[in-house]
């Protein structure tokens, strides 16, 4: 699997404290090695179907969507960028 990434998530990205980079990294390597690792805690997004949730911690949180091979990385940050994925 490939890890692609959308111009907000980049933007989002950039903005995360330095720990929650590192955090989001590790997740992200998680992510293409393991898709049910429990501390990602994947679930589908209500009202969203082809877009799914992960956890970098207990504040913070991202979103990307599985097309063919692909994960493209959607937004990163808060539980509020869950309104608008």
């Amino acid at each position: 699997m490939e890890i692609s990434y959308t111009k907000s998530f980049e933007k989002d990205y950039c903005q995360l404290p330095g720990q929650i980079q590192k955090r989001l990294d590790k997740q992200l390597q998680f992510l293409l090695n393991n898709f049910h690792h429990p501390s990602l805690n994947i679930k589908k997004m209500k009202g969203h179907p082809s877009i799914w949730e992960g956890r970098i911690n207990s504040e913070y949180r991202f979103t990307f969507q599985v097309i063919g091979n692909t994960c493209l990385i959607r937004r990163a940050g808060t539980h509020d960028i869950l309104r608008n994925p």
